[in-house]
């Protein structure tokens, strides 16, 4: 799914070296090293050879940033085009995670927990297609089953605005419904865009139609909020925190999920996550909120 992406160094690379910035005032060896920098296309070596030459050579630290400058311009424009040119079924990434447990003796228990995504970046439209699901059994009795499918695309009017779509569906008896339907759109801004930090927030109003277990089919006009976080704490350690909220009439919704993922190696991460799910309307159940805590493995791809 990546295979499109690999041109993009070649690509760059081949430019001649003195279209990337007018650098009389730079010396041969410090042009050189940026361009084999360049060359590379690897953004944080760049990043660090670049600030390195600015540092020892003050005096040609412009023709420096030109040189930055005119690399991020190629790059831009040659994955624009890629993207421009690749079918809908191409770009796509995708994670898969995956984890359980199993006990047998005086009490015979079996969980699993599985969570998988599919995202399509592009130049202004990203489509995310996701999927989970949660169950757990003991001693013969289901405690949790809990499966929930969504689309969401995303247009980004400018670099940090943007509208949201949304279409779910959810399933968990052990709150009271067999199926939840959810539609949603509404306005969404990237708080915070950086590379240790990423925040972003979106609102707007949404329409939920439940059928319950027990009792008739409902349809609720309401509003819904959400909100992204992800903190990477180290190069190989992140933190994330999801959250997202349904206000309506007489119900509220609101479900948050906080982990703390480890990468192993460049496609392998483990991960701790802690969830909650708070319904202040439970057909089936005197608790209003339920948590779980999950040690997962993901693959990247």
């Amino acid at each position: 799914m990546r295979a499109l992406m690999i041109s993009f160094p070649l690509l760059i690379a081949a430019v001649p070296s003195g279209a990337l910035a007018d650098d009389a005032l730079l010396p041969p060896a410090v042009r050189e090293m940026m361009e084999a920098a360049i060359a590379n296309g690897n953004e944080t070596d760049i990043a660090t050879v670049a600030k390195i030459a600015k540092q020892t050579n003050p005096a040609s630290a412009d023709e420096i940033q030109r040189m930055v400058k005119s690399w991020k311009d190629r790059t831009k424009a040659t994955r624009n085009m890629v993207i421009r040119e690749a079918a809908f079924t191409d770009l796509w990434t995708g994670r898969i995670e995956a984890g359980g447990f199993r006990s047998t003796g005086s009490t015979s228990e079996l969980g699993i927990s599985f969570a998988a995504t599919a995202t399509r970046t592009g130049i202004q439209w990203t489509h995310k297609l996701s999927a989970a699901a949660d169950y757990r059994r003991a001693n013969g009795v289901t405690s949790r089953e809990r499966y929930t499918a969504g689309y969401e695309p995303r247009f980004e009017f400018n670099p940090r605005g943007f509208v949201y779509g949304l279409a779910q569906f959810e399933r968990d008896t052990s709150i009271g419904y067999d199926e939840r339907y959810t539609v949603s759109t509404g306005v969404g801004y990237k708080l915070i865009l950086s590379k240790p930090v990423d925040l972003s927030a979106d609102i707007g109003p949404s329409v939920r139609h439940a059928k319950y277990v027990i009792g008739p089919r409902e349809t609720k006009l309401g509003v819904r909020g959400s909100m992204a976080l992800a903190w990477r704490v180290a190069p190989a350690v992140t933190v994330k925190q999801t959250a997202s909220a349904y206000a309506e009439s007489d119900v509220v919704t609101f479900n948050t999920l906080t982990s703390l993922e480890t990468k192993v190696t460049s496609r392998w991460s483990t991960a701790i996550s802690y969830t909650m799910q708070y319904e202040s309307e439970t057909l089936l159940s005197d608790r209003n909120l339920n948590t779980l805590s999950r040690l997962t493995l993901t693959y990247d791809f």
